[in-house]
């Protein structure tokens, strides 16, 4: 059972990565740090006043950027591999087990997986709103997506298998939108 309540939560957090790469990851070092969460052997580093110094500028200069017209959809480019990346680095260092193949595996497929599609996903919200706002819709998209990120992120701390749950359905949601659309563009 523990193996997949860690699950739970690494995928749940890799899930906001897909919405803010940096968010997810602070959070979790806070929580690490604090005794709010604990991670496997390996990444405690997660929990130090460095790592937490770091990801807290990352955090803010990505938060800013995606305020700044045109430079968002730039970062939404940067922020594909970094989301499956951070994903996959949440994922692994959540799920407690012995084995570090299938531990960066799972992190691989389950965490780096589920960012990076959601991160692809919000590429293509920004992509719409730019499109038909010039770029005027895309601070209100990035609000929400901040919001998203920090509320998700907690919610999945509190609820991680509810927060997987939520997770599985929304991939499902976006997999369907993203099929019509494509079935809907080369008809």
């Amino acid at each position: 059972m523990e193996i997949f309540l860690s699950l739970c939560l690494g995928v749940g957090l890799a899930a906001c990565s897909g919405f803010r790469v940096f968010v997810p990851l602070l959070l979790s070092s806070l929580a690490v740090h604090f005794d709010l969460a604990n991670v496997t052997t390996g990444f405690e580093w997660m929990g130090t006043w460095t790592a937490i110094g770091i990801l807290a500028t990352a955090t803010v200069l990505e938060i800013g950027g995606y305020y700044i017209p045109w430079v968002d959809n730039l970062l939404d480019t940067i922020a594909t591999p970094a989301a499956f990346a951070a994903g996959t680095l949440l994922t692994t260092s959540f799920v407690e087990i012995d084995n570090p193949v299938l531990q960066w595996g799972l992190g691989l497929i389950m965490g780096g997986g589920t960012a990076g599609f959601i991160q692809a996903g919000t590429s293509m919200v920004r992509l719409a709103s730019t499109k038909f706002s010039g770029g005027m819709a895309n601070p209100v998209v990035a609000t929400f997506e901040n919001i998203l990120s920090v509320l998700f992120t907690f919610f999945t701390f509190w609820f991680p298998i509810i927060a997987f749950v939520v997770v599985v359905l929304f991939i499902g949601w976006l997999f369907r939108k993203i099929t019509r659309r494509k079935s809907k563009v080369t008809t």
